[in-house]
């Protein structure tokens, strides 16, 4: 077992990326990791921060979410140390990963996001990926930021829908 907490926790998320084949936010990684009561809020993002900083992590954050992603570097440090995880923590990180796979998987495979763009108008960007290939790429253009606020809110609310109805429509 890891004698530093910090070090497992690290280890723990590195595990968990390497895991699933698509990026896990923060949200979701906290989740697991306070829930199960492993550490608190801000312990858990000095370990995020300092991953990222050691290049092991790379994040883009995609309006409100912060999507994590693993690096080589992660991948070979875990390779290195996976054996400092326990046996029960795996199967808690991976019961976890089974039971939410596909809540997981929706929650950052739609995005949503908006710019001002050099016109002045707002535009929306709306992404719904399936196994990491993007299936409906839409940019909206509209005038005020409120409407572009709107629609990042209600393609994340609706994008099965909406997906559904282009569908109907276009064949």
């Amino acid at each position: 077992m890891v004698q530093d907490p910090q070090t497992l926790y690290k280890l723990m998320i590195l595990y968990m990326l390497s895991r699933v084949n698509f990026p896990l936010t923060k949200a979701q990684i906290g989740d697991f990791i306070l829930e199960k009561g492993y550490t608190n809020f801000l312990t858990l993002q000095q370990v995020i921060a300092e991953l990222i900083d050691a290049d092991m992590i790379t994040s883009q954050t995609i309006r409100n979410r912060t999507h994590l992603n693993l690096t080589e570097e992660g991948v070979q440090t875990l390779s290195f140390f996976e054996n400092r995880i326990s046996d029960v923590i795996k199967s808690e990180i991976n019961m976890y990963l089974k039971d939410n796979e596909l809540e997981l998987r929706n929650e950052v495979s739609v995005t949503a996001d908006y710019y001002k763009s050099t016109t002045g108008e707002y535009e929306a960007h709306l992404l719904a990926k399936e196994k990491g290939i993007p299936i409906v790429d839409i940019t909206l253009s509209v005038p005020i930021e409120e409407a572009a606020i709107s629609i990042c809110d209600n393609w994340q609310k609706r994008n099965q829908e909406i997906y559904k109805y282009l569908i109907q429509q276009l064949f």
